[in-house]
């Protein structure tokens, strides 16, 4: 067998190396919740080649072919991503540059570790292991058993949680489907369930429906009654969730949102819970890594099952987590109804490199680092609120408590989507979102913006206090495009601007090159 002739790299990430020959700039700060000293260890030659290029300068992949030959004669050619597929390589890599150049802001966005991207792409993906630990439908899963149970092990401690009242299940894809999972095992067809409205903040998976379409498809296999925000304060009207809940009695009540700046009150939705004999589960999707760093409300002390994804505030890769008491719960064992319902239920084999990355990230999520990491997502979120009232803008609830603020642009008469396509434009990337009283979501009203990302590249309350000044800046000459245009449909707003006539180009131009110099002094983990 040929060996290759460099060196492999292992060890930790942390902040990667910037090189003459990488593109990227050796200034600024480093990497937010991670060692600043890299450890290269030099092993002896690797016997094939594993890394497309190098993970840590961001260089020019090299390739490398490992011809395997055997007694008949025949050979396996395993030719790097450049060679194999030069046209995936190119997307990847105008990816990165996009990814280093922007302002990452979507709320649900974040960037993971190169230890947790070395997990994902190693030989775990390779194989089948259907069903648990212990009790597997193949074979040759002595080492995933381990990985798998270490990973549960992980989970428990990175949420302070006693293994003897709660288990675990690490295997779902992500949120969505863990979701689902969770009311397949506890539900039957149509029964009923309660979640916060979508266009009040909450997340698609909760039960979301219209008069004319049931558009999730919770509402559509179960009978969902949303509640809402009190639309003058922007906070959850739990006066009316509990009178609500005793006219509709659902099964199953969620706490949890997508795109809600402040805390849930859980002791209140025990109580509305236990008032109308419904199950209580907490999606913590976005908060997931707040939650483990202790600096928001902890909703294992009231709820009977938590679910999340992996890949938000928690920094990990894309999946997701299923947490349940051990105890019954009216009635119900929520252990083997929900391992059930991800296998077979729901999901085949489960994805074993993502569980092998979950278990690096769940390492990473007890360590000082990133409890001071996550105190710096909220004290730079609530710098960018303070900056963006100071500004004169609008915020849903009038600040945040969390990673993210919601921003109502309706008083100042434009859109979210507009908002955002300019943004985009200058290398701003957040999203349009609804607000309370919106009548459409493709045209809502409204822009979420997360801190998480950035701060994981570094920036501080001074960076973000700029950020806000930067999205002033795009939405004034958004307002400026608007006036401009001359139909008053947003597709007549997107043609306006996406043609060679837009007169507000070089000023956008203006605006993306300040948000450039600024990004790029900000290194990437992991690339």
């Amino acid at each position: 067998m040929q060996a290759c002739t460099r060196p492999s790299l292992m060890g930790s990430l942390q902040q990667p190396i910037w090189t003459e020959q990488s593109r990227f700039p050796s200034k600024g700060c480093g990497v937010i919740g991670f060692s600043h000293q890299v450890k290269l260890n030099l092993v002896k030659p690797c016997r094939s080649s594993y890394t497309e290029g190098s993970l840590v300068t961001g260089k020019p992949p090299s390739t490398v072919s490992v011809t395997k030959s055997g007694g008949n004669g025949n050979s396996f050619v395993d030719h790097g991503l450049s060679e194999a597929d030069p046209e995936v390589r190119a997307i990847i890599d105008k990816e990165k540059g996009r990814q280093f150049r922007s302002l990452e802001l979507i709320a649900s966005e974040n960037f993971t570790s190169r230890a947790v991207m070395e997990a994902v792409g190693s030989c775990l993906t390779n194989k089948y292991s259907e069903g648990l630990p212990g009790k597997r439908y193949y074979g040759g899963n002595e080492y995933i058993d381990e990985l798998e149970t270490l990973c549960q092990q992980r989970a428990l401690a990175a949420f302070h949680v006693d293994g003897k009242n709660w288990g675990v299940n690490v295997q779902p894809l992500s949120g969505s489907p863990a979701n689902f999972e969770v009311y397949t095992a506890i539900l039957n067809p149509h029964d009923r369930l309660m979640g916060l409205d979508l266009p009040h903040g909450g997340h698609l998976s909760h039960g979301f429906m219209t008069p004319k379409r049931r558009v999730s498809g919770t509402s559509i296999y179960f009978e969902s009654m949303p509640y809402r925000l009190d639309e003058s304060t922007g906070l959850v009207d739990y006066d009316m969730l509990e009178k609500t809940a005793i006219l509709f009695r659902p099964k199953l009540i969620i706490a949890g949102a997508s795109a809600y700046p402040r805390d849930f009150d859980y002791p209140r939705m025990r109580k509305i819970a236990d008032a109308v004999g419904a199950f209580l589960m907490m999606d913590m999707a976005h908060i997931s890594g707040l939650v483990a760093a202790s600096v928001v409300a902890d909703p294992f002390e009231y709820c009977d099952i938590v679910t999340t994804t992996t890949h938000k505030s928690l920094r990990g890769p894309r999946g997701g987590m299923i947490f349940f008491k051990k105890d019954p719960v009216l009635g119900v064992d929520l252990e083997s109804t929900i391992n059930n319902a991800v296998f077979p239920g729901l999901q085949g084999g489960p994805h074993n490199h993502t569980i092998g990355g979950l278990a690096v990230c769940l390492k990473h999520a007890q360590s000082p680092e990133f409890k001071a990491y996550q105190k710096k997502v909220v004290s730079n979120c609530g710098a960018l609120a303070s900056r963006l009232i100071e500004l004169g803008y609008k915020l849903v609830s009038g600040g945040s408590d969390n990673h993210l603020v919601l921003v109502d642009l309706r008083p100042l008469g434009i859109d979210g989507a507009r908002a955002e396509k300019i943004l985009d434009l200058a290398s701003i990337t957040l999203n349009k979102n609804s607000v309370p009283g919106d009548k459409s979501a493709l045209v809502p009203g409204g822009i979420r913006i997360g801190s998480p990302a950035m701060t994981t590249r570094g920036f501080t309350e001074k960076e973000f206090a700029a950020v806000a000044d930067f999205i002033h800046e795009g939405v004034q000459i958004t307002l400026e495009a608007k006036r401009l245009v001359s139909g008053s449909k947003l597709q007549d707003f997107m043609k306006f601007v996406a043609s060679p006539d837009f007169s507000l180009m070089d000023k956008v131009s203006d605006l993306r090159r300040r948000v450039e110099a600024l990004t790029t002094q900000f290194p990437i983990p992991g690339v």
